[in-house]
């Protein structure tokens, strides 16, 4: 009886381990629940800040937790507290219902960035935190 050989499952074992470890490490590791809090958390924060600058400064930093890098909105000079998280909830969002809530609340918190006035911007960063919420 003839032997098989090990050499072919142990390249078969090396290709899919290499294939794995090729993989980004966003993609095996995406928290979208955490995203979706950190999105919120800074959301809640623009409502409360002190002045226009702190509302437009948590906004971005929303509006960068919800699309991720690749989305449209990203800010590179904006801290990004999902970093290292996963892509971003819009992109790690399953349901499409969950997605379609999730650019609802982004296209919000894009309406208080460009807003000037104090007030309205306070109020429309608390709307996107309680979008938000009701995602999870």
């Amino acid at each position: 009886m003839a032997k098989k050989p090990i050499l072919s499952k142990s390249i078969s074992v090396a290709a899919i381990v290499c294939g794995v470890a090729l993989l980004p490490l966003q993609a095996i590791a995406a928290d979208l629940s955490g995203e979706i809090a950190n999105a919120a958390q800074h959301a809640g924060l623009a409502a409360q800040a002190s002045d226009i600058t702190g509302v437009h400064m948590h906004l971005h930093h929303t509006l960068n937790c919800l699309v991720g890098p690749g989305g449209a909105g990203f800010d590179a000079k904006e801290l990004n507290p999902c970093a290292g998280s996963g892509n971003g909830a819009i992109p790690d969002a399953g349901a499409a219902a969950e997605k379609k809530a999730l650019q609802a609340a982004a296209a919000k918190a894009e309406t208080g960035i460009a807003s000037t006035d104090y007030a309205a911007a306070q109020k429309i960063a608390s709307d996107t935190a309680t979008m938000i919420k009701a995602v999870k």
